[in-house]
């Protein structure tokens, strides 16, 4: 018998599921899936500004510069999110022999 009682989740969190079954794994999947869509939208939106800054550039070399330096750092950043999930994959396989372990955590049992 549990002298504090029984708490029950609200319905938003109750979803993920419990502990037991990995909700806070679940969880958190749904967030890192929220950033990586959101970096993807924030790279879009970068290029499609520096595209314009190229085209509005008018022959000035200043600002022909510029946009080219802001869709590289656009390109790299979309690399390195990328990247990211590659070298998850990689570590996940080589330190516990599955390359979804990281990218899909899971709380185990006791």
């Amino acid at each position: 018998m549990n002298p504090f009682g029984s708490i029950t989740a609200p319905s938003p969190v109750a979803r993920f599921g419990d502990v037991e079954s990995g909700g806070i794994g679940n969880f958190l999947n749904v967030i890192l899936n929220i950033l990586v869509v959101a970096g993807g939208i924030y790279a879009l939106f970068n290029l499609v500004i520096a595209g314009y800054g190229f085209l509005s550039a008018g022959g000035d070399p200043k600002k022909v510069e510029m946009a080219w330096a802001k869709i590289w750092q656009t390109v790299i950043g979309l690399i390195f999110i990328a990247g990211s999930f590659v070298l998850a994959a990689v570590f996940g396989w080589l330190i516990f022999g599955d390359a979804d372990v990281i990218l899909s955590p899971s709380i185990p049992k006791l």
